[in-house]
């Protein structure tokens, strides 16, 4: 089941999806602090170095990325300088200078669902045929519900956004926000 929700934002509708059971699993005051964040987020997938970061990657994605699957992923350690180099491009900078007390993870996907940069590792290295990218790539705001992450250990809500490029979906950030910090 899902609930959508119809918001105007800054003149422009938006559709926003519920994943699930996410709008009950969360009291009234957290889903507006969801909401609330919603924009900060949208402003965070338009910031020039993030936009340019797909915008690369789908015009070229590098060997090693289209070659990833999700076992040689898994097999990766945080400190591989194939992981750490996510965390330490221009779209990861600018994630970590957007973040705040709420944030207990971030990731940007190319067009493909492959990553583009991350705060940390993720647990899953594509997110392709995930609601928490087609939404987004669909031009909608995806909130999933609350559970606690397997890459964080923490309960959050993931919320996801596309990246626009010349207002067209060209990927998605997804950012989980830690739920006990929300209340």
């Amino acid at each position: 089941m899902r609930i959508r929700l119809s918001v105007v934002a800054a003149g422009l509708a938006a559709a926003w999806v519920w994943s699930g059971a996410a709008a009950a699993e969360l009291s009234a005051a957290a889903r507006g602090k969801v909401e609330a964040k919603v924009a900060a987020m949208k402003g965070l997938a338009s910031d020039p170095a993030v936009v340019a970061a797909v915008k690369t990657y789908n015009a070229a994605p590098p060997a090693a990325a289209k070659a990833m699957t999700q076992e040689q992923w898994k097999a990766l350690t945080v400190l591989d300088p194939a992981v750490r180099a996510y965390t330490k491009n221009a779209a990861a900078v600018a994630l970590k200078a957007k973040r705040d007390e709420t944030v207990t993870e971030a990731f940007v996907s190319g067009a493909d669902g492959g990553k583009v940069a991350f705060l940390s590792k993720p647990s899953n290295w594509s997110h392709k045929g995930k609601d928490k990218h087609t939404q987004p790539m669909g031009g909608r705001v995806w909130i999933g519900p609350a559970e606690v992450d397997d890459s964080t250990g923490q309960e959050q809500v993931q919320v996801a956004v596309p990246v626009l490029d010349g207002g067209r979906p060209a990927g998605s950030l997804v950012v989980g926000l830690a739920v006990g910090k929300l209340k």
